[in-house]
């Protein structure tokens, strides 16, 4: 009854013939990079690379296996080669505020250089200044520089001595330098005993003149201060002047060097702080004074230990820490962070333990990927950095404040606050590129305020491009650089051929290639290894054909097993013979990453009442919110076709028979409403064809996904059932193209033994299942005699007077 025709072999699949491919194998394509099919992804990251202001961050949006990374390295790489390496960043001590180490930044290369020779000259200095204090030369100015005071002091003790005894007393002066004047009486002198026995009047005069001299003697001692006083000083000068010799020597040269190639004027003040950190602080590098490493400094140290101090390390104030060092780096960097935990991104404080308690100091600073990536671009996935909310929190800080603040390990969680360091911020000049998804992206854009204002350049990647000569020409390039990036065996015209077929099935377009390269590879690369074990030099078309098969034995163990209870008629799917109500569905099931189709049975009851078309699936909440439109739809149909001239009054019910799994989308409701029309007319339907399709209110069989693995899994079933020659599938007209079936479908449809009906409307489907003709509305409002609808319409209007009251 039906005029549609089944599809003929050819439109079953696209097949692209190995004489097509100009090269013999893939050794002959010229090799040659050419830019991926991802125009507007492309153009959004040039754009991005042009625009250094802040804010102007990239979200790179695409479905997993397209080679975001990639093609994001690819692109970045040739431009940031010719863009200037970034100067390597180093914290040093910072002479005025001990807890806060400041940031040198120097051209890429000499951050190494200097904390290789400022550790040399620091070196030298410690081992120099001691070797220069017992110099003879140095001894024999000391020693003079004390028998001066000496002399000086020892004629102030004699006018001390003479003066006293002119006054009538002895001076007395111990080795602490106490002075004590005992009272001469009659040349004796007085114990404190025959002191005390003289006459009151007497004492009191000889404590009068004693106060008097003591007066005396303090302006004399003072004196002797003041000499000693001026010998520390001449001594330090000394001091000054022989460690000025050795810092001329071995440490003005180095910063002069450095002041000409680095032109940096917080590098010429750190020099000169430097400089008088040494000079002032000489006993350090003095072994004669019991400097650092002595036992009263380990004694000092073990202190400050007990009391959670950090150990005063004197010379850590010399060292540099190399924070980000860009010496081997050529151009900007590429930086990516596979691992964004708070400390891999932000960097961190780190402390170490001695004596059971905890220090740190600024060689413990350590750098993050967002430091490192600094004049150049970072590269993360989303979903890396969103499963560690403190990186993120961090992440979105640094790009506002435009700078990245270093924070100790732990910090911003509810713990004691112990002493540390605060080391001053690092200014950002950096490109943060963050690789997602859609859904991902509309999240953020939603619930995370900062996001659109630091991410304002979006690059979209599609999944698919266009099947035609010049793609198809790009994508034998790209598979040529696949072979040649892994080391596969080369891959003949026939494999070439049948890979690019393999594209189009991940499509699913016979007019398009998908651009998930990643899955094409993993194909490829068992494909190559499998014929290395048959000891074959190239890869062909059989050995592609066996890897992929293997691909699939590999996963479809699940298959095998439904197909076995389908066989056993477990699972009730007639493939022959015709019924009323009850049509063969289909559904595709995902187990982990495989796809593949089953056949279900759509049943249908129908009888007098009032509950309309009851949908089982929703009644038992296994039903989603798109296949309970698609049930409304249905309803709407039945009403735009027979609700003209009377009420639709009925109970239906349908059901997806022996499915116990939670059942979404639209795709059987096509089905659904044959089986109930087939059960209103009494039309048996012809259970040697199967049916997906979604059917809108005016009666069009609409476009559904995964048609071809919906065909491939009915035709197994059929194929073990037995093929009669009159099995085959009624799919949408719209997904003609959308077909990429097996060799095996493809060969029972050459030979007859298997049919393929792309309808486009309801009534053409039902003609097919049923053998009768769907009619056609009348002038008079029903429908032609002897027709589908006639009988549905007659049923109807049986029913709806069947559920009137009778009149008493």
């Amino acid at each position: 009854m039906s005029k549609v025709k089944s599809l003929s072999a050819d439109r079953l699949r696209a097949a692209l013939p190995p004489s097509r491919i100009p090269y013999a194998d893939s050794t002959r394509i010229p090799e040659r990079r050419v830019a991926p099919p991802q125009p507007r992804a492309l153009q959004a990251l040039e754009l991005a690379v042009a625009i250094r202001d802040s804010g102007y961050n990239v979200y790179v949006s695409g479905e997993p296996n397209l080679g975001r990374m990639y093609m994001v390295r690819n692109f970045l790489a040739p431009r940031a080669a010719k863009a200037a390496t970034p100067p390597d960043v180093l914290y040093v001590y910072n002479f005025k505020d001990p807890d806060r180490p400041m940031v040198l930044r120097l051209p890429a290369g000499e951050g190494r250089r200097l904390r290789r020779d400022l550790a040399a000259a620091v070196a030298a200095l410690r081992e120099e200044i001691p070797v220069r204090f017992e110099n003879e030369a140095f001894l024999k100015k000391r020693q003079e520089l004390m028998e001066g005071f000496d002399t000086a002091r020892e004629k102030v003790f004699q006018a001390m001595e003479e003066e006293a005894s002119g006054q009538g007393f002895n001076l007395d002066m111990d080795d602490q330098g106490a002075m004590t004047l005992y009272p001469l009486v009659e040349g004796k002198l007085l114990s404190e005993d025959e002191f005390e026995r003289l006459p009151a009047d007497l004492r009191k005069r000889l404590k009068l003149r004693g106060d008097k001299l003591m007066q005396v003697m303090a302006g004399l001692i003072r004196q002797i201060n003041k000499e000693e006083k001026g010998l520390r000083a001449r001594q330090r000068d000394l001091d000054r002047e022989v460690v000025g010799e050795v810092l001329a020597e071995h440490f003005d040269p180095l910063s002069r060097r450095f002041a000409k190639r680095c032109r940096s004027k917080e590098l010429s003040c750190y020099f000169r702080r430097m400089r008088e950190c040494v000079l002032e602080n000489i006993e350090q590098f003095s072994a004669r004074e019991g400097g650092h490493g002595g036992e009263a400094a380990q004694a000092a140290q073990a202190a400050a230990l007990l009391q959670g101090a950090a150990p005063d390390d004197f010379f850590v104030r010399f060292e540099v820490n190399l924070f980000v060092d860009n010496s081997r780096v050529k151009g900007a960097p590429i930086v990516v962070e596979d691992h964004p935990t708070v400390s891999n991104l932000l960097g961190c404080i780190e402390r170490e333990a001695e004596m059971g308690a905890l220090f740190t100091d600024l060689t413990l600073i350590k750098s993050g990927a967002l430091h490192r990536a600094n004049g150049g671009y970072l590269l993360m996935h989303i979903e890396d950095i969103l499963s560690i909310p403190a990186a993120w929190e961090g992440l979105m800080r640094a790009l506002r404040a435009g700078q990245a603040r270093i924070e100790e390990a732990g910090e911003g969680q509810d713990q004691t606050r112990t002493k540390g360091i605060e080391p001053e911020p690092v200014p950002l000049d950096v490109k943060v590129i963050l690789i997602g998804t859609d859904d991902v992206y509309e999240t953020l854009l939603t619930h995370e305020d900062r996001f659109p204002k630091l991410f304002k350049i979006k690059a979209h990647l599609r999944a698919t491009v266009e099947r035609n000569a010049a793609s198809v020409r790009a994508y034998l390039g790209t598979l040529r650089s696949v072979i040649d990036d892994l080391g596969l065996l080369p891959f003949d015209r026939g494999a070439l051929a049948r890979v690019v077929d393999y594209a189009s099935r991940l499509a699913e377009d016979q007019r398009k290639l998908s651009l998930m390269v990643p899955l094409v590879r993993e194909l490829m690369i068992e494909a190559s290894a499998m014929a290395g074990l048959k000891r074959r030099r190239v890869v062909d078309a059989e050995v592609l054909d066996a890897a992929l098969s293997a691909r699939i034995y590999r996963s479809n163990l699940y298959e095998e097993e439904f197909m076995e209870e389908y066989d056993r008629r477990i699972i009730k799917v007639q493939t022959t013979g015709t019924a009323v109500g009850r049509v063969n569905g289909l559904s595709v099931t995902w187990f982990g990453d495989y796809e593949f189709g089953l056949p279900h049975q759509i049943a249908c009851t129908v009888g007098v009442g009032h509950g309309g078309v009851i949908d089982l699936e929703r009644e038992a909440e296994l039903g989603g919110p798109i296949h309970t439109k698609a049930m409304m739809i249905l309803k709407s149909y039945l009403l735009s076709q027979f609700a003209q001239d009377k009420p639709l009054v009925f109970t239906g019910s349908l059901c997806f028979e022996q499915s116990y799994a939670h059942i979404e989308g639209d795709s059987a409701s096509g089905a659904e409403l044959a089986a109930l029309l087939s059960a209103l007319a009494g039309a048996p339907i012809d259970l040697s064809l199967a049916f997906t399709g979604a059917v809108s209110q005016s009666g069009g069989i609409m476009a559904v996904g995964g048609v071809t693995p919906k065909i491939e899994g009915f035709f197994q079933v059929c194929r073990r059932h037995g093929l009669t020659g009159r099995q085959g599938v009624l799919v949408p007209a719209d997904t003609v193209d959308q077909l990429m079936l097996g060799d095996e479908v493809v060969e029972a449809v050459a030979a007859r033994r298997f049919h393929i009906y792309p309808v486009k409307t309801i009534e053409e489907a039902l003609e097919m299942l049923t053998g009768r003709r769907a009619g056609r509305r009348t002038a008079s409002g029903g429908f032609t005699r002897g027709t589908l609808y006639h009988a549905v319409d007659a049923r109807l209007a049986e029913l709806a007077e069947l559920a009137e009251p009778s009149d008493k």
